[in-house]
Order: C-alpha cells, then structure tokens, then sequence
C-alpha cells in the first residue's frame, strides 16, 4: 500500500518532470490510497489546466476518472484532527490532512512537497525513497 498526496497524483497521470518515478512507483506497487480531500485537490488542479487551455473539458473529466480509479481507497480526517496536526507540524490545514492520514494508516505519505517532508520526516517520503524502499 502506497500513501500519496495530490502533487504524485498528478506526476502519475499528467506528463511532467517526475512522472516517470511515479509510474515506476505504481508499477512497484499499485494501491494506492490517499486522504478524501485529495479528489478536491485534484478537481482543482485539472480546473486550472482547463481554464488555462493546457486541457479541454473533456481530457479534465477523463483524468480524473482515472484518478479516481487509480485510488484503492480514501481515509476522511476529521476536521478536527486535521487542525490539531496543522498545528502540531507548523502546515496548512490542507496539508496535515495527509499527514493524519499517514499516522491513521501506519504508512510514510509519499510527497515531493519539499517543506511538508521537512515538517514531517518521519511520516514522509520522497518518490525516490519511496521506489527505493519497494525494491
């Protein structure tokens, strides 16, 4: 079981400079599961492509069909435990979200989010620790 947050998520299914190692990290391991709040992220991120014309409206509702397939299954953080977290590691209430998530499932979160890796070492993982350990 893989634990990721959006920014994977996207590397996965939009072309990008770390989509190879987030296809490598499926093909290594492909359950995938993430927190509930991750589809919204990603509603919001395939907006922005289509509003900017990087995709049609069309290409938008497919990838994320596929995100939503490509998920083995959400952990919904109370609102609560999420502030809590948010305060407890200094990041977004957003962020911590995953975190708790992490705690939750016993699983380091998968995140090429720099910051959030530095505010949370030992619940998170780069891509490319996370390939290295599954191999």
């Amino acid at each position: 079981m893989v634990l990721v947050d959006t920014n994977v998520l996207v590397y996965l299914l939009i072309e990008g400079d770390r989509t190879r190692q987030a296809q490598d990290l499926f093909s290594c391991d492909p359950e995938w599961k993430s927190e509930g709040f991750l589809l919204v992220e990603m509603s919001n991120v395939l907006a922005t492509y289509a509003r900017t014309g990087a995709l049609d409206a069309g290409q938008a509702r497919r990838l994320l069909a596929q995100a939503e397939r490509a998920l083995r299954g959400v952990v919904n953080v109370p609102h609560a435990s999420a502030l809590e977290a948010a305060q407890r590691f200094g990041v977004s209430a957003y962020d911590a979200r995953f975190l708790v998530a992490a705690e939750k499932l016993g699983a380091r979160l998968v995140t090429e989010d720099a910051r959030l890796r530095s505010a949370a070492p030992a619940l998170t993982e780069s891509l490319e620790e996370a390939i290295a350990r599954r191999r």
